[in-house]
C-alpha cells in the first residue's frame, strides 16, 4: 500500500538490537544541512566550472524537472514496491518515501542508489557518445538528478559502512546474528 503525503503509523522496533542509522549525534542534527549544502554545491559547479545550461534552454525545463523527480521516486519505490507499506511525503523542497518494511543492506542500498545511477551516471555516460540537444538534455537531467540524489549519495556512503548482515527499517539498523541467518560458529 502507498500512502500519499501522510506518514505511516509509528513501527515498533523490538529489542535493543535496533539502533539509529545515523550514530553519530552531531551528523544526525546537521544531515539536512549537509545534504542541502551538497545540493547547492551541486547547482554552482557547472557555473564555476565554466560550463552553462544555456544550450538546455530549448526544453520545456518544468516538465523536465517534474518527470526527473516523479521517474527518480518511481525507482525508489520499484525496488522497495513488495516489501511493505510505503509513505512519499514532503518537507519543504525535499520528497521522502517510508516504508515499514525491513530491508537488507543490498537492497536498501540498490533502494538509494538505483536513481542516481538511472538518472546521473547513465545519462553522463550516454552524453559522451551523442552531441547537440540530445546531449545537452542529457546532461541537464543527470545534473538535476544529482542535485535531488544529494541525500541518496551520502546515505550510499552511509550503507557500505554498516557490516554485511545489516538489516534497515524507518531510520534504524541492526546486525543480524548469526543464529539469525543460519550460521553456525564452530569451535
Amino acid at each position: 500500500m502507498i500512502v500519499w503525503f501522510r506518514h505511516l503509523p509509528q513501527v515498533r522496533l523490538e529489542g535493543a538490537s535496533w539502533q539509529p542509522f545515523i550514530q553519530h549525534e552531531w551528523l544526525r542534527k546537521h544531515f539536512m544541512k549537509i545534504v542541502y549544502g551538497l545540493m547547492v554545491a551541486f547547482i554552482v559547479l557547472p557555473f564555476v566550472s565554466g560550463g552553462s545550461l544555456t544550450p538546455v534552454k530549448n526544453f520545456p525545463l518544468l516538465f523536465i524537472i517534474v518527470g526527473v523527480i516523479v521517474i527518480h521516486e518511481a525507482l525508489h519505490i520499484l525496488v522497495i514496491h513488495k516489501k511493505g507499506d510505503m509513505s512519499l511525503t514532503f518537507k519543504g523542497i525535499y520528497f521522502w518515501i517510508h516504508t515499514n518494511a525491513i530491508l537488507s543492506k543490498k537492497r536498501y542500498w540498490v533502494f538509494m542508489t538505483l536513481p542516481f545511477i538511472s538518472l546521473t551516471i547513465l545519462p553522463a555516460i550516454v552524453s559522451f557518445f551523442v552531441t547537440g540537444d540530445l546531449q545537452a538534455l542529457l546532461l541537464f537531467i543527470a545534473w538535476y538528478n544529482l542535485i535531488i540524489s544529494a541525500a541518496d549519495i551520502v546515505n550510499s556512503i552511509l550503507i557500505l559502512l554498516k557490516p554485511n548482515r545489516t538489516e534497515f527499517c524507518r531510520g534504524y539498523y541492526r546486525v543480524k546474528r548469526e543464529e539469525d541467518v543460519g550460521i553456525k560458529v564452530v569451535g
